[in-house]
């Protein structure tokens, strides 16, 4: 006897459509896999149009992760049914259930493209790495095509209300996994944890349709065809999600456990991140890297991988001094991600726990200064030696952000971080290039410091009389936490 027709449906009494914009706060990476162009990593492009692309699929992946990790924390696989009725089983489930929510794919504008390059830095030579792999001579530099930030993407989703489900909690799980896109808690693309895809959803449009009344039905099906005259259903508009899906957020536990540091600086000289790929071609020769951000404007940059690879050099120096050289490659692996994964070791691959973000440098001075090259023979200028650059220079009131977030902190890793920023703060660890030349210095300004222990009342330093002197909410604490470091480090 065959089962009857109604037994496998999900008996849908409605759907919420949910729009909005998501537009891009930094740039960011969305790939198409293709590495034979002439750039290493190219974006992934609409055939048809030549419009920005962003795949429903990864948008629909970056939610279910931050989800998974408010309910569960950072790196917990645990099985979540909420999630799973929401998204879907999980990869390799063959009795999961198809996903509660259809993510549309989303077509930009046509793609205004920033170009970037990256090189791996030797930490004895402090020059571009070059090795030898299975006798192929092997270089580290690579290019890659970004979008740039303010590309808006029209967001467009819909989430099915079946009769067995609890409809409520359904929302409330949507209207979580949306309040990361509203918040700016969930990135998008290549290098997330070095500042690129940072995104944040704008006017959310919601609409409501009951399949238990007939003219909602007949307005859902007359969507695409608005020849049919049928109104949508109860919408809404202009609020924050939770409120648009009529749910709240205020009793759901986060579970992540962190350790952030955002740090105010000046800029005690110059400062300069070289851009590449003819930004100087009508300038100087070398100019300070520049990012488009919303709005249009072009504004100098501390860029997250530079800032990133200085801290892994100098965490390494501090722990290769305090310890031994193999205990400072595991914490540093540890927390930074293995420095290089060969063909064979690719299981060991993982994302850097260390979130850098990429900062706008306010309030810059940008002069032009003209230099000369030395021929260490003569003594003279060496021919064709004259070159001028354009770095950022600083004043009282040009400031540098520095946010540093670390997932699943042990004590120890914070006090390595609380140690950097004593580096960077007292001008010991220069950032970007020619720092031979005493570039790329800074000075503290001020620091809030939230550890898994400090949510509530983080702790606090600040420079006061100029930069004579410092005031901490709590010394004792942080030389608890670079004690332990020192623990174990000597182990």
């Amino acid at each position: 006897m065959s089962a009857h027709p109604l037994a496998k449906s999900r008996q849908i009494s409605g759907r919420w459509v949910i729009e909005g914009d998501l537009v891009l706060q930094t740039p960011t990476h969305l790939g198409n896999g293709d590495t034979d162009g002439i750039v290493d990593m190219p974006l992934l492009l609409d055939e048809a149009t030549g419009r920005a692309l962003l795949p429903g699929t990864s948008l629909a992946g970056a939610l279910r992760n931050y989800l998974r990790e408010r309910r569960h924390g950072f790196e917990q696989r645990a099985a979540d049914a909420l999630i799973e009725a929401l998204f879907g089983g999980e990869k390799g489930n063959d009795e999961g259930n198809q996903s509660a929510l259809i993510i549309d794919d989303a077509l930009g504008a046509m793609p205004q493209i920033e170009l970037r390059d990256g090189v791996r830095i030797d930490p004895i030579t402090r020059t571009a790495k070059i090795d030898v792999d299975n006798g192929i001579l092997r270089g580290y530099k690579y290019d890659l095509q970004l979008l740039e930030a303010g590309t808006t993407f029209p967001l467009r989703m819909e989430l099915l209300l079946s009769r067995g489900n609890d409809q409520q909690q359904m929302k409330q799980m949507l209207a979580l996994a949306l309040h990361g896109l509203e918040a700016g808690e969930v990135a998008i693309g290549l290098r997330k944890r070095r500042g690129f895809g940072v995104c944040r959803v704008e006017r959310w449009r919601v609409t409501r349709y009951d399949f238990t009344k007939p003219t909602d039905l007949l307005a859902w099906l007359a969507e695409d065809h608005p020849d049919w005259k049928f109104a949508p259903g109860d919408q809404r508009s202009g609020q924050h999600i939770a409120d648009l899906l009529g749910v709240s957020l205020e009793r759901v536990e986060d579970r992540r456990n962190l350790c952030r540091i955002h740090a105010h600086f000046i800029i005690d000289g110059s400062l300069l991140i070289r851009a590449g790929f003819g930004e100087q071609d009508r300038g100087p020769d070398t100019v300070h890297l520049h990012s488009a951000r919303p709005g249009g404007a072009r504004k100098p940059v501390l860029s997250g991988t530079s800032l990133a690879g200085a801290l892994r050099h100098r965490a390494e120096r501090i722990l290769r001094t305090i310890g031994n050289a193999a205990q400072a490659t595991t914490m540093i692996d540890n927390m930074f991600g293995p420095a290089r994964i060969t063909s064979g070791d690719k299981q060991k691959a993982r994302s850097s726990r260390l979130i850098v973000s990429e900062t706008v440098i306010e309030n810059p001075v940008n002069l032009v200064q003209n230099r000369i090259r030395i021929d260490r023979f003569t003594g003279s200028v060496h021919g064709t030696g004259l070159f001028n650059e354009q770095p950022v220079f600083g004043k009282n009131d040009t400031l540098v952000a520095i946010d540093l977030t670390l997932r699943n902190p042990r004590d120890a890793e914070i006090g390595l971080l609380l140690l950097l920023l004593k580096d960077l703060w007292t001008g010991d660890l220069p950032l970007g290039g020619e720092v031979g030349i005493g570039r790329g210095r800074l000075k503290g300004v001020e620091a809030v410091i939230e550890t898994p222990q400090y949510k509530a009342k983080p702790l606090t330093i600040s420079a006061v009389d100029g930069d004579r002197r410092l005031t901490v909410s709590d010394r004792s604490t942080l030389e608890r936490y670079v004690a332990a470091l020192h623990t174990e480090a000597t182990k």
